[in-house]
C-alpha cells in the first residue's frame, strides 16, 4: 500500500528533526519520509513530515511561513545565541525597560537582513556553519532577508521576555534574540522556543512521537494521516478535465477549456502568502500538484506537480 501523507508531529525537546524522521521509518518501516523545515533540538513544536508522494511539496511548504512563541533571556549572550551554548559575554544587570523593547522589536518588523547564526545548517564551500564553528575556524557568514509579519510582547519579567512572532521561511529565532540582546546594550539568548504553526498547519493538531506510536501498535496510524487531497485546504481547487493529461505532463500552462472549475476555498486561514496559489485536481479527484494563475486571463502555470 502507497501512502501519500502528511504527518504533523509536536517534536519534543532534545530531538533533532531528522531523529524524528528516523523514527517514524523505524516505527513504521516506510521508507520515503522527509521533514519540512527542521527545529533545533531545543526548539520543541510542530514538524511536518512528508510521506510518499507528499515528499515532493518540499519546495513549496517548507516556504510556507512560520508561528513562533517563545522566551528570550536578556543579560546573557551565548556563542550558539541560545541557552545551550557558551557565554561570549559577562553578565548583565543593566537591562531595559519594557517600553525600550517595544522599541527594538518594532525595528524588526517588515523586510530585513539578518546574519545567520555561526552554529547552524547554512552552509559555507559545502560545509555546515556548525561543523567549522566548533573547530574554531571563522567563517564570513552572508546576510539573508527575512520579513518578519509580527512580533509582540507577551510579557515581560525581567529577565525573560516572552513573544509570539510570526516570520518568513528562512528566518532563525535565535539570531533574532541575539541581535535584540546587541542593540539593547545588555546581551541575550533563545531560552525557549515552540513553533505553532507552519502555513495553515497548526501545533493543536500536531501528535507526539508517543502518541503515534501507541496509534501505530493498535493498527491506527493510518488515521493520524492528512491525505494529499486534504492538504492546504485554505487554496483554492482548480478541478480539471479529462483531456488535461498532455499538456499538464509537458509543463504547459493550462489553458481555460481544460479547467472545468475552480472552487474556493473550504476555510479562510491567514498564511501571509503574497501570490495566489491554486491546487490541482484531476477529473477523478486525484491531486496533481500545485499552480499560479498566469498573466494571460483564464490560464494556470503549474510550479509543482505531484
Amino acid at each position: 500500500m502507497d501512502i501519500e501523507s502528511l504527518l504533523l508531529v509536536d517534536k519534543p525537546k532534545g530531538w533533532t528533526s531528522h531523529d524524528v524522521v528516523d523514527f517514524l521509518r523505524q516505527l513504521t518501516g516506510w521508507k520515503k519520509v522527509g521533514h519540512f523545515g527542521s527545529l533545533d533540538p531545543l526548539a520543541t513544536g510542530l514538524l511536518l513530515l512528508g510521506i510518499g508522494r507528499a515528499t515532493r511539496l518540499f519546495p513549496f511548504l517548507s516556504r510556507q511561513p512560520k508561528v513562533y512563541q517563545g522566551i528570550i533571556r536578556l543579560g546573557l549572550a551565548t556563542d550558539t545565541y541560545d541557552a545551550d551554548g557558551k557565554p561570549i559575554s559577562l553578565p548583565s544587570s543593566h537591562l531595559p525597560t519594557e517600553n525600550k523593547l517595544k522599541e527594538i522589536i518594532k525595528s524588526f518588523e517588515g523586510e530585513i537582513e539578518q546574519l545567520p547564526p555561526p552554529f547552524s545548517a547554512k552552509k559555507h564551500k559545502g560545509k555546515p556553519l556548525y561543523q567549522l564553528a566548533r573547530k574554531g575556524q571563522p567563517v564570513l557568514r552572508k546576510p539573508v532577508k527575512v520579513r518578519i509579519y509580527e512580533f509582540q510582547i507577551i510579557s515581560y519579567r525581567p529577565p525573560d521576555l516572552s513573544f509570539l512572532i510570526a516570520c518568513s521561511s528562512g528566518t532563525y529565532i535565535r539570531s533574532l534574540a541575539h541581535d535584540l540582546g546587541q542593540i539593547a546594550g545588555c546581551g541575550a539568548h533563545l531560552a525557549q522556543l515552540v513553533r505553532l504553526a507552519i502555513g495553515p498547519f497548526r501545533l493543536e493538531k500536531a501528535f507526539s512521537p508517543a502518541q503515534i506510536e501507541e496509534y501505530f501498535k493498535k493498527g491506527q496510524i493510518y488515521s493520524l494521516l492528512c491525505p494529499l487531497e486534504m492538504i492546504l485546504e485554505n487554496l483554492s481547487k482548480a478541478i480539471l478535465t479529462e483531456k488535461i493529461n498532455l499538456p499538464l505532463a509537458r509543463g504547459r500552462a493550462i489553458p481555460p477549456h481544460f479547467i472545468k472549475v475552480i472552487l474556493p476555498p473550504t476555510q479562510e486561514i491567514l498564511t501571509y502568502e503574497e501570490e495566489k496559489v491554486i491546487r490541482l485536481f484531476s477529473f477523478e479527484g486525484r491531486f496533481l500538484g500545485l499552480a499560479r494563475q498566469a498573466t494571460k486571463p483564464g490560464y494556470l502555470i503549474p510550479f509543482l506537480l505531484i
